[in-house]
């Protein structure tokens, strides 16, 4: 089990990044956050296996159709056990 923190820049708010991606997450398995932040951006809390989350983050360079990915930044992170993965709706 691994945890990693993603940051996704370009066109990804107002395009249903956050949804899509929870859908995919729930498909493999991965467990973790979704939410936008203020700067545009979005920020991912990503907990699995290696195979896993190596996937996920492949799916994160593209996003949804109607997004623009121009920058994907992974940090490792500790496990915050996350039991599921939940879109953290905007303040």
């Amino acid at each position: 089990m691994k945890h990693i923190n993603i940051r996704i820049t370009g066109r990804v708010q107002g395009v249903s990044f956050r949804a899509v991606t929870k859908m995919i997450a729930d498909q493999m398995g991965v467990r973790g956050m979704i939410r936008n932040e203020k700067d545009g951006s979005v920020y991912i809390e990503a907990e699995g296996d290696d195979v896993s989350l190596e996937v996920f983050l492949e799916w994160c360079h593209d996003g949804p159709d109607r997004a623009i990915v121009e920058n994907v930044e992974v940090t490792p992170g500790e496990i915050k056990n996350y039991g599921n993965f939940e879109v953290i709706k905007s303040k």
